[in-house]
């Protein structure tokens, strides 16, 4: 390969991770890494994170010896060579600052927390019976989105509103990504629209609060499963026979003691997701390790968010985020200033645009601070 003119720091950077590729490839086929799962399973991810800037890097250079030989042919008398050897400096000139800002962005740390999958709280706030229904509106609209990004939702509990809806909904979401990509969704959804209890055809501003916490693998958290108190009673609801004769429904508490603050408080997670009722048992746990977890790890976010006051995705559940004006057909996401008129489409789970204008928003924050 030819060499590169100029001092190119970015190749520079890059160097010292080829040598750390090579290490991580030859780690993920040794024996006694694979039987450790732990580390076998940070290193693939490792390995994955890296092939991806080895892949960048070698269009990078093949990009940079590509300008430089085209360069060079345009020295050549033949005026067809000459026009092919300006067409392909033209075409390296125009990818090569497009490559820098993915190679840039791919040596910034991600979240690691981004390919979790995600559990899904959603809870009807201030404004009643509206705020339940507009719950429920938002719930229908994440159904749809993880729908269309072939994820696979799970609903693990529900309490339904008076006159529709939900004052609260939680589920699991499971699938690539999930929650890198719906985290952007944490905060306070407000409503502004004539709700349907209303008489007089005014128009009322009500809330629901949106929380997702990336779920917890079980090595993450240490639970003593001997101290936990286990009831089981009978599901209610939609389900046939089976529902009022058996008890599937699961109930758990356990007393846990916060490491940031050192108190003990008990939690209590219900579970009527499956009429089985071993199955429930599983899906409780899985909440109480993400609970405890989330608890946890607040100080984590806590110190990020304190960092970034200007980021996207500080995960303050606080923040009012996106206003859904009705009578206009708007939705303005108050983040970044972005506001778009297909309201009707966005309730169907068309929030792909708004999530990647976040993404971009939150790379430019990141790319910034790292001043790479």
């Amino acid at each position: 390969m030819k060499k590169m003119t100029g001092n190119n720091t970015l190749l520079e950077k890059l160097e010292g991770l080829v040598s750390r590729f090579e290490e991580v490839s030859t780690l993920i086929t040794d024996p006694s890494v694979i039987s450790d799962q732990k580390r076998y399973v940070k290193l693939t991810k490792e390995y994955k994170d890296l092939n991806d800037i080895m892949k960048a890097r070698k269009e990078y250079m093949q990009c940079l010896n590509g300008l430089e030989e085209a360069k060079a042919m345009m020295n050549e008398s033949d005026p067809e060579m000459k026009e092919m050897a300006r067409e392909e400096a033209a075409r390296c000139e125009a990818r090569l600052p497009e490559l820098e800002e993915e190679i840039k962005l791919l040596l910034i740390p991600a979240d690691p927390q981004d390919d979790r999958n995600a559990i899904l709280e959603i809870r009807g706030g201030t404004g009643g019976d509206e705020a339940a229904i507009f719950a429920g509106d938002l719930f229908r609209m994440y159904s749809k989105y993880c729908e269309s990004k072939g994820w696979k939702l799970e609903v693990s509990s529900a309490s339904e509103g008076a006159s529709g809806g939900f004052k609260e909904i939680i589920c699991s979401v499971t699938g690539e990504k999930v929650y890198g990509t719906l985290k952007y969704e944490s905060g306070v959804h407000r409503v502004q629209r004539v709700p349907a209890t209303e008489t007089q055809g005014r128009v009322h501003t009500s809330a629901a609060s949106v929380a997702v916490l990336p779920e917890a693998e079980p090595f993450d958290v240490e639970i003593n499963e001997g101290e936990i108190k286990w009831d089981t009673f009978r599901s209610s609801g939609a389900g046939g026979q089976n529902v009022n004769k058996v008890e599937s429904g699961v109930r758990l508490r356990y007393n846990w003691k916060n490491p940031n603050t050192g108190a003990t408080e008990e939690i209590l997670i219900e579970c009527t997701e499956t009429r089985d009722q071993p199955k429930n048992k599983e899906r409780a746990l899985a909440r109480l390790r993400t609970f405890i977890y989330d608890k946890e790890h607040q100080k984590y976010i806590d110190d990020i968010a304190s960092k970034r006051k200007t980021m996207v995705s500080t995960g303050d559940r606080s923040a009012k985020i996106r206003t859904y004006n009705y009578p206009q057909g708007r939705i303005t996401d108050h983040r970044i200033n972005y506001t778009i008129y297909n309201l009707a489409a966005f309730m169907d789970g068309d929030i792909q645009d708004c999530i990647d204008h976040l993404i971009v928003a939150e790379n430019a924050e990141r790319l910034k601070e790292s001043e790479l």
